[in-house]
């Protein structure tokens, strides 16, 4: 009996490092994207070998990392209610996405330097889904320009959030002026220029 409640007890405390690595990973890749293996296992509290144990290397863990910034970035975004104007839509989705971006710039960092890019569009995939669903919805009521893919004009938007938080991280722009700038350059991308109006949507 004591040999099968160690299991689950050893089970649990596995569980519990590799929550602790991968937050210390946050905290010190937000801080430093060149934090290495061994200032991420001193914020954890943990050994080398624990890290080791369960990130084999620094790209993993900084791809769990930056899974984890994901997902709480998802669970914000799924509360933008989307069934709205699609330009009120977009502007709630660009600013909210803002500040995600924002918090998330220096694990981002990290992860371009250590992952494939393919990689990193790929984990990008959900939020960028999103806003092609929007930008297409926009298209079909006539208050986008359809004359642009919705997945071209997705990618220039996604290139924007990012563009903004290097703007923001380098100090050329003021962040309190981040989340309007990116939800009007959103909505001029977007928006039916007076010489496109009743052009077939781009397929």
């Amino acid at each position: 009996m004591a040999h099968t409640a160690a299991k689950p007890a050893r089970r649990a405390d596995a569980r519990h490092n590799a929550e602790k690595i991968v937050q210390a990973a946050v905290a010190c890749l937000g801080r430093n994207a060149e934090a290495s293996m061994n200032d991420i296992a001193r914020e954890a509290g943990v050994g080398r070998m624990t890290l080791y144990g369960h990130f084999p290397s620094r790209e993993a863990l900084v791809e769990a990392a930056l899974i984890r910034l994901l997902a709480q970035g998802d669970e914000v975004l799924e509360a933008v209610d989307l069934s709205g104007d699609p330009r009120d839509v977009l502007r709630a989705l660009m600013e909210s996405g803002w500040l995600l971006i924002a918090q998330a710039a220096s694990v981002l960092q990290a992860a371009q330097a250590a992952l494939p890019p393919n990689r990193v569009q790929e984990l990008h995939a959900k939020p960028e889904q999103r806003v092609h669903d929007l930008i297409r919805r926009g298209q079909v009521d006539g208050v986008f320009r359809a004359d642009i893919p919705a997945d071209l004009m997705a990618s220039v938007l996604h290139h924007i959030l990012h563009g903004v938080a290097g703007d923001v991280a380098t100090g050329r722009l003021d962040p309190t002026d981040a989340p309007r700038f990116v939800a009007q350059m959103a909505l001029a991308v977007c928006a039916i220029p007076p010489t496109h109006a009743g052009l077939p949507a781009a397929q």
